[in-house]
């Protein structure tokens, strides 16, 4: 399932991203992959004090971590802190699967959910989509600026090469309450519907069945 959130952050907050990332530098971006991606990865990450860091981190995942459609869609258990890859003209990141196990020592996680959030205007470059194998075939995502996608982190995916400009984003990695992306699909629906009825019906009968519903399947279905 791949999810387009809209408006994860608004102009001013954008600016105030950009603003910080203007402070801090670039480096290669190959040192942090995994050794089969390390071979395809071509970008750059952003290299920034701790302090900015924070700000950036807290400014980016806030917005995102208390979006409804994030909280619906991927039912996080635990996340990530981003890194901010940048591309310029010539870069790309070629054909890859995320590693299944991140993190370090106690911290370690399961990547179920890979999101991306787009931190500039499409139009300040060409080429560089996100492209996603899924089962209805290449999907080619270029978003505006402070939009979000999330998608499965068992997907093969790669970043195109940029032809001109630069493209900035914040990537992350979510590990779900339910592993399975067909479940968190169907959650996610059901979950759309259950809040409509919520809202419209809450004392109807189909309200109570479907709230239960949803409430039992996610009971049956997380890992804790």
């Amino acid at each position: 399932m791949l999810t387009h959130i809209k408006g994860i952050l608004d102009q001013n907050q954008l600016a105030t991203a950009r603003k910080l990332i203007a402070a801090g530098k670039f480096s290669d971006g190959s040192s942090s992959a995994g050794m089969a991606a390390r071979r395809v990865k071509h970008n750059e990450e952003l290299i920034l004090n701790q302090t900015h860091m924070s700000d950036l981190n807290n400014l980016v995942m806030n917005s995102l971590v208390n979006h409804p459609v994030y909280r619906s869609a991927a039912l996080p258990l635990r996340i990530a802190a981003p890194y901010y890859a940048h591309y310029t003209k010539g870069m790309s990141y070629g054909e890859h699967v995320d590693d299944p196990i991140m993190g370090q020592g106690s911290e370690l996680y399961r990547s179920d959910i890979s999101i991306t959030i787009f931190l500039n205007s499409p139009d300040d470059y060409d080429g560089g989509e996100l492209v996603i194998q899924t089962s209805f075939g290449e999907q080619q995502i270029k978003l505006p600026a402070g939009d979000a996608i999330l998608y499965p982190s068992s997907s093969t995916h790669r970043v195109a090469e940029v032809s001109r400009g630069e493209r900035l984003v914040a990537v992350s990695w979510v590990q779900s309450l339910v592993q399975e992306p067909e479940k968190r699909a169907l959650l996610h629906d059901m979950n759309q519907a259950r809040e409509t009825l919520l809202r419209d019906k809450p004392d109807a009968d189909e309200t109570r069945q479907v709230n239960q519903s949803y409430i039992n399947l996610v009971r049956m279905w997380s890992d804790i």
